[in-house]
């Protein structure tokens, strides 16, 4: 089976997890980051789950999961130790058409967290399709080395000159040349160049003595 890659959109949209250690931590942590509305069920939590909820960034209910909890959710993820927990929630999403992602049990997942490259609004996903997890990693760490941090900023840098663009009302053939012009490798070099140079001029503080 090949699988379908997509980028989604979870601002608002409700995610459970099940689970509240530090598995099921992690991937609430990513939901929130991509502000989803997030909802950890679990009769005991990690210290984060606590601290983010008590500042009302998750809901945290503090009991053991119900089928009725995947109802109105989006997605679902499954991070509990307990297979028959995990398998009768997945069984529950399976039933209401909820996406569900069983912790490192594909048999019981409908997606999967591929291997990323962040650089601010740049993100490079690497899959394998569970042939080897391994290679991902590999080519994980490889790829963060190919793209440095600079990327994130040059990236934000683009978004704003192609907004700029688009509003001048060119011929398309001369905005597509011009898109390509700003998204070359030589337009990332100039950019890495200015910011070098203008952090050598920056006056540099002084220590305290």
């Amino acid at each position: 089976m090949s699988f379908f890659p997509i980028l989604l959109k979870l601002k608002a949209k409700t995610c459970v997890v099940v689970g509240a250690g530090k598995i099921a931590a992690a991937k609430a942590a990513g939901l929130l980051s991509s502000g989803a509305q997030v909802v950890v069920i679990g009769p005991r939590a990690s210290k984060w789950v606590k601290s983010q909820a008590r500042a009302g960034k998750m809901i945290w209910h503090r009991r053991r999961v119900v089928p009725a909890d995947v109802d109105h959710a989006f997605l679902v993820v499954a991070a509990t130790s307990s297979n028959a927990t995990n398998e009768a929630i997945f069984r529950a999403c399976v039933e209401r058409g909820v996406l569900c992602n069983v912790v490192d049990d594909p048999e019981h997942c409908d997606f999967f967290y591929p291997a990323i490259v962040r650089r601010g609004p740049l993100q490079i996903a690497i899959s394998t399709e569970g042939h080897s997890p391994a290679l991902a990693h590999r080519l994980r760490l490889q790829l963060e080395q190919q793209f440095s941090p600079e990327y994130g900023a040059w990236v934000e840098k683009v978004g704003r000159l192609r907004r700029k663009l688009l509003n001048r009302g060119l011929a398309p053939a001369e905005r597509r040349r011009i898109l390509a012009q700003i998204a070359s490798h030589e337009s990332f070099e100039r950019f890495v160049q200015q910011r070098g140079a203008t952090r050598k001029q920056q006056p540099r503080k002084k220590g305290r003595r």
